[in-house]
């Protein structure tokens, strides 16, 4: 599984260190807690990371996945929702919509195996999934829509292949 290292803007890199309110579940009732101490209700949208050591962390769905990350290379990074179902949460959506690290659709199994770890049922595969480049003219992060390998700000050709390669590696 691929290890990503963080490729989005300097300036949220900044965030890394805050200290915003993170969560880094063993089991739904883990998770649950932590929704209730931090004023959540089901069903929510947060943003969610797998770390290096294939652990789900989580944090609020504003925070950029830098600062759930803490600066460190993920497996998987992306949205997650959760719904209640019998008083607990259960996985209702999950995405590798993340900019800051660009994950390819591959890192879905990284993480339906740390919901797995964490107590949760994944679900068969990401409920939307994510296509990014690295613009080689403009240098900009594109997401690919509808097959179309064209970079949104300057026009350029896309390459086919994920391109983060330089600020990632495959462990």
């Amino acid at each position: 599984m691929r290890l990503y290292r963080y490729v989005g803007p300097a300036h949220l890199a900044e965030q890394a260190q805050s200290q915003i309110p993170r969560c880094q579940p063993g089991s739904p009732e883990e998770l649950s807690a932590w929704l209730t101490a931090e004023g959540y209700a089901l069903p929510v949208t947060l943003t969610y990371v797998v770390t290096a050591d294939r652990r789900l962390r989580v944090s609020d769905r504003n925070s950029e996945h830098v600062a759930c990350a803490r600066g460190e290379p993920v497996r998987a990074a992306g949205e997650i929702g959760f719904r209640n179902s019998s008083g607990k949460p259960v996985v209702d959506f999950l995405t590798n919509q993340s900019t800051g690290y660009c994950p390819e659709p591959s890192c879905f199994a990284a993480a339906a195996e740390a919901l797995v770890e964490a107590g949760f049922a994944a679900p068969p595969g990401f409920s939307h999934e994510f296509i990014f480049r690295r613009c080689p003219t403009c240098r900009g992060i594109s997401i690919v829509k509808e097959a179309d390998f064209e970079c949104a700000s300057c026009g350029s050709a896309l390459p086919l292949g994920w391109n983060f390669d330089d600020t990632s590696r495959a462990v």
